[in-house]
C-alpha cells in the first residue's frame, strides 16, 4: 500500500492552499518547542522557587492550578476563534504573551507577581498548542496521525533543551528564561511575516453548528482521554525532580537532569510513533497499550527505594506516554474533520482541566502524606486510559 509522506512540495489541492506545507510545518514546530518551553519550565525551576520564596508542596502545586488555569482560559478563546480568525492571530499574540510572561518571571521579586507571570504563561501555552496542532492538522489531512506525532517532537525538544539547561546551570535560570522570551519574539514576527491557508469557515462559520459536533458521544471519550493523558503528562513533568529529591535522595541537579530525561523519552517515543502508525498498527491499540505500560511504570517509580531504578521508570514513562495525546487528537480529527479548531479547542479546555487539577491534587497529597501517595494520581489516570480506550475501540467496531 502507498504511503503518504510529510510532504514538502506544493499540492495544489491540499488544504494549505498551494502553500509550501514545509514551511508550515517548521512554523508550527516552532510555535511547539516554546509551548514545550512553557509547560516544562515551572517542573525545572520548581526547586529554586521552593526554596527562595519558601513555598510548601501545596503551594507549589497551586502554582501549577494557575498556569493551567491560563491554558484553559486560552483554549476556550481560541477554539472557536481558530476557525472564524484563523492560526495567524492566534499564535502571533500567543507568542507575544509567551516572551512577556518569561521575562517577568525572571524579574519576579514576589509570589504574587509569579502567579501573575505563570498565568499569562499558561495563557500563551493554550493559544500556542491549539493554533499550531489545528494547522498542522488541516495541512496533513492525508496523514494526521504521523504529522501531528512529528509536531510534538518539537514541543519534547522545547522541554528537554530547557530542563536540561537548567539542570546542568540551576541558578542561571532567569537568564534561560529570558532567552526563551526573545525567541518567542522573534518567532512572533516570523509568524507575521509567513503566509498561512486561508480560513475555510471565515464567512460560512456557524458556532451552532460547531457546537452541534460537540454533542457525539465519541467526543465524550476523546475529551475524557485528553483529561486524563494531559493531566498525567505535566503531573510527571512537574513532581519528577521533587520526588527523585526528596524520596529517593537525589541532588537538586541529578533530578532536573532525570527530568530531562523524561522529555528525551517523550521525543523518542513520538518519532517511533510516527513510524509506527505509517505501517497497519492501530492507533487506538496503541494508545491502549501505551496506558498500560504507563500504569505499570508508575507502580514501578512508586515502589522502588533505588534511584536508578527511578529513573529508568520515569525514562519508560516518558516513552509510554510519547504517542497517546498527539495520536488520540489524530483520531478525533480524522472523525470530525470541519471544525478542527472548536473541536481541539475544546478538547483542550477539557486536557487542561487534567492539567490544572492532577499535579495540583498530587501536590496536596504529597502535603498531607508523601509524594508517593501523591503520585497515585496520574496512576489512577493511566488506568482511566487504558478503560476510555477500551471504550472507544468498542465504540468504533459498532460502527463498523
Amino acid at each position: 500500500m502507498q504511503t503518504t509522506k510529510l510532504a514538502t512540495a506544493r499540492d495544489p489541492e491540499d488544504a494549505t492552499g498551494g502553500l509550501h506545507r514545509g514551511v508550515l510545518l517548521l512554523l508550527a514546530g516552532g510555535d511547539m518547542y516554546l509551548f514545550g518551553t512553557s509547560v516544562a519550565f515551572l517542573g525545572a525551576i520548581l526547586l529554586p522557587l521552593m526554596r527562595t520564596f519558601h513555598l510548601d508542596a501545596g503551594a507549589a502545586g497551586d502554582l501549577f492550578f494557575v498556569m493551567h488555569l491560563g491554558s484553559l482560559v486560552a483554549c476556550i478563546a481560541a477554539g472557536l476563534a481558530l476557525d472564524r480568525l484563523g492560526t495567524r492571530p492566534v499564535l502571533c499574540v500567543s507568542l507575544v504573551l509567551l516572551g512577556a510572561g518569561l521575562w517577568g518571571l525572571a524579574a519576579a521579586t514576589s509570589v504574587s507577581i509569579i502567579g501573575v507571570c505563570v498565568f499569562v504563561i499558561g495563557l500563551a501555552g493554550g493559544g500556542l498548542n491549539t493554533g499550531a496542532i489545528t494547522l498542522v492538522s488541516d495541512a496533513f489531512r492525508e496523514n494526521r496521525k504521523s504529522a501531528l506525532n512529528v509536531l510534538s517532537i518539537f514541543f519534547g525538544c522545547g522541554a528537554i533543551v530547557l530542563s536540561f539547561a537548567i539542570g546542568l546551570v540551576t541558578r542561571a535560570w532567569p537568564l534561560f528564561l529570558r532567552c526563551s522570551a526573545v525567541i518567542a519574539w522573534v518567532w512572533a514576527i516570523a509568524g507575521f511575516l509567513t503566509r498561512f491557508p486561508p480560513v475555510h469557515e471565515a464567512h460560512a462559520f456557524s458556532a451552532a453548528v460547531a457546537l452541534r459536533t460537540l454533542r457525539n458521544p465519541a467526543v465524550l471519550l476523546f475529551a475524557g482521554l485528553v483529561l486524563c493523558q494531559m493531566g498525567n503528562e505535566i503531573t510527571m513533568g512537574a513532581w519528577t525532580t521533587p520526588f527523585l529529591s526528596t524520596q529517593l535522595g537525589a541532588s537538586a541537579s541529578a533530578a532536573t537532569l532525570s527530568l530531562s530525561l523524561y522529555w528525551i523519552a517523550i521525543v523518542l517515543g513520538r518519532l517511533f510513533a510516527a513510524i509506527l502508525l505509517r505501517s497497519h498498527i492501530g492507533a487506538a491499540h496503541l494508545v491502549a497499550a501505551s496506558g498500560a505500560g504507563a500504569a505499570f511504570c508508575t507502580v514501578v517509580l512508586l515502589t522502588t527505594s533505588r534511584l536508578v531504578v527511578g529513573a529508568l521508570a520515569v525514562f519508560c514513562l516518558g516513552l509510554c506516554y510519547a504517542a497517546m495525546l498527539p495520536t488520540t487528537l489524530a483520531m478525533a480529527g480524522d472523525r470530525f474533520p470541519r471544525f478542527t479548531g472548536t473541536l481541539f479547542g475544546t478538547l483542550f479546555a477539557v486536557g487542561v482541566i487534567g492539567s490544572m487539577t492532577f499535579p495540583s491534587a498530587t501536590g496536596h497529597l504529597a502535603k498531607m502524606f508523601n509524594l508517593r501517595v501523591g503520585l497515585t494520581v496520574p496512576l489512577a489516570g493511566a488506568i482511566a486510559i487504558v478503560i476510555l480506550e477500551l471504550l472507544l475501540i468498542r465504540k468504533s467496531a459498532a460502527l463498523a
